[in-house]
């Protein structure tokens, strides 16, 4: 079987988070191989009818999408399976309504809130708290289309006594980078993250991981950041370990959680594989954070430390996403996965 890996677009002066796509594309092709597949690595970029014509060439059984953004914006990021949707190309990951709405945090907030699913209140700069009930207290600022925690850090978490101090903010990041912005409830206390993989037969939650913040000395924002996902010589890339082993006491969260994810499976038509991001705050009750549709797959990211937890290796992966793109494809089309 041919396989194409459509990637992002990475230069050589690009930053970690866009390094580490690269690190997906060696490893993803690698896997193929191993499982007998050929393989062509092709670059997404806006030039969609080159691209088509390019892909028209190949004529490829699946695509293996890694794009994380499309001519630098995150927000662009549905075009790819958009354009393979288009082309008939079975694809594996999430399909283009659920990266796109996904990929837009505020929206995705609203997805959750109107299926009833916990998510912390938001206001945006556009709607304001979009009829909310505000009351002072720390929020986290982050962009609204943005991937990588790109912008996240300590200084994000701010206190705000009105909803008018959180717009002032909001209006004063937008003014200098021109993107959109969002305020999130600052949620205190653990973090965890809850992935989902899928092959031919449905989603599978892989084994849960708490985000650990022991070492952080008091008075130290407890928030997962850019420097603690990217900077490999940072204080909080390396004291912000993950942990899978926990005591008995957090068995009914733990599952609490994971009917939330695939609760958040089914509403926002998830597939391939995801990750849902949660807060768990002093009194146990979790919060969804975000939905991550086509999470990390680098050989080293988190969402392989979980499916090795669970005795899969890489390889599986990648066979799985493959199993599952091909089942989808024959579900449409009415034919066996085998035809």
């Amino acid at each position: 079987m041919k396989a194409v890996i459509l990637h992002s677009e990475v230069s050589q002066e690009a930053s970690p988070d866009d390094l580490d796509t690269l690190d997906q594309v060696e490893g993803v092709a690698r896997a193929l191989k191993e499982l007998g597949h050929e393989t062509v690595n092709v670059t997404f970029s806006l030039n969609l009818k080159n691209l088509s014509a390019e892909l028209g060439r190949i004529a490829p059984d699946v695509a293996i999408n890694l794009v994380e953004t499309v001519g630098g914006a995150g927000r662009l990021i549905h075009l790819a399976p958009s354009l393979l949707e288009h082309l008939s190309i079975p694809y594996t990951g999430c399909p283009a309504e659920a990266i796109f709405v996904t990929s837009g945090k505020t929206l995705a907030k609203k997805t959750l809130a109107g299926a009833g699913l916990p998510t912390p209140m938001w206001i945006s700069s556009g709607e304001g708290a979009d009829g909310q009930d505000f009351s002072p207290g720390r929020f986290i600022v982050k962009s609204a289309w943005e991937h990588a925690s790109l912008g996240l850090d300590e200084h994000s978490v701010i206190h705000a006594q009105t909803s008018g101090q959180l717009l002032e903010v909001l209006r004063a990041k937008e003014s200098v980078d021109g993107s959109e912005w969002f305020a999130e409830r600052f949620v205190e206390g653990r973090e965890f993250n809850v992935p989902i993989l899928a092959d031919g037969e449905g989603p599978r939650i892989l084994p849960v991981s708490e985000i650990v913040f022991d070492a952080y000395p008091e008075g130290k924002v407890r928030v997962v950041g850019y420097r603690a996902k990217w900077e490999a010589e940072s204080f909080e890339y390396n004291n912000t370990p993950r942990r899978f082993d926990f005591p008995e006491s957090d068995h009914a969260l733990i599952k609490q959680m994971e009917m939330l994810a695939l609760n958040c499976w089914s509403v926002f038509g998830l597939a391939g594989y995801a990750r849902a991001d949660f807060r768990v705050d002093e009194n146990g009750k979790p919060w969804v954070l975000e939905i991550n549709a086509n999470p990390c797959i680098a050989p080293d990211a988190g969402f392989e430390a979980s499916a090795r937890r669970a005795g899969l290796s890489y390889t599986d992966i990648v066979g799985s996403l493959v199993e599952d793109a091909m089942a989808r494809r024959g579900r449409r089309s009415g034919t066996s996965v085998r035809a």
